[in-house]
């Protein structure tokens, strides 16, 4: 208790004189980013998914974990849609594209749920030389926006918070568990640290306390995940959830650069 009054306090010494919607100043009261808030955001993301705080658009990768082939800036699986969703958007501007015989599968994959691979022999490699069209990376920031940034925003001015470290967390779990309803989700993560801590910040619960619970239920859904097939993978991950901690702890609740992260060993000062 005492670590979570000293966040808030610190928290509510650095926003003095700062917008705390984290807006750009408008009197909107939406928790959305600003602009510099967003490429912080989308660094400290990066090194979660890829190490680096380079965006890395190429990546591709069957990490074993059950959602079958991993790939680009937020870690799109073929078992869960969202790199489907990627390939169609692309393919509806470049018909003849690299990646486009691979929809047949994809959509057998992604109606499955399926975290198969045969059928997607060589999309890695299609998937690195898809990346260097200009194009393809806009789509997957598109598909980062629809699929991700857009709803975290939406749950956190339904939660009524306001400080932009929480709608990173809010954002970085969505893009790690999903948006739907299966128990490793956000929204259930949500419901279960609304539920401990009695309410959220819209019920005048504090943010800081609500944000401490979220930051613990998340960490112990990585460590045991409903599904064991993510476990050994999820478990190695909790590195993302300790970084954000680390600037919980530091009273950073305003993602006030610069900001120091070290989730899997190397340590980035950002933004970059």
């Amino acid at each position: 208790m005492k670590r979570i009054l000293l966040a808030c306090l610190a928290a509510m010494a650095l926003a003095c004189g700062s917008d705390p919607t984290g807006g750009d100043g408008d009197g909107s009261d939406s928790a959305a980013f600003s602009d510099e808030e967003r490429i912080l955001a989308d660094q400290i993301i990066s090194v979660f998914e890829n190490n680096t705080p380079l965006i890395d658009y190429a990546y591709a990768e069957n990490l074993d974990d059950g959602r079958g082939i991993t790939a680009g800036r937020a870690g799109f699986t073929s078992a869960t849609g969202d790199m489907l969703e990627v390939v169609e958007r692309y393919t509806e501007i470049d018909p003849d594209n690299v990646l486009a015989g691979y929809l047949p599968r994809l959509r057998e994959l992604a109606a499955e749920e399926s975290g198969e691979v045969d059928g997607l022999e060589g999309l890695e490699d299609a998937w690195a030389e898809a990346a260097d069209d200009p194009v393809f990376r806009d789509v997957q920031d598109e598909v980062v926006d629809d699929e991700y940034y857009w709803p975290a925003v939406e749950h956190a001015d339904a939660l009524g918070l306001v400080f932009p470290l929480t709608l990173l967390n809010i954002f970085d779990t969505c893009i790690q568990h999903g948006d739907g309803d299966d128990p490793d989700g956000l929204p259930e993560i949500i419901r279960r640290t609304t539920e401990e801590v009695g309410g959220a910040p819209v019920d005048s619960v504090g943010e800081c306390a609500w944000l401490d619970a979220f930051m613990e239920i998340r960490r112990s859904v990585l460590l045991n995940p409903y599904d064991p097939e993510t476990q050994e993978e999820w478990a190695e991950s909790v590195g993302r959830v300790d970084a954000l901690r680390v600037i919980f702890e530091a009273g950073n609740m305003m993602l006030l650069p610069p900001v120091e992260i070290n989730p899997w060993g190397t340590p980035f000062t950002l933004p970059q």
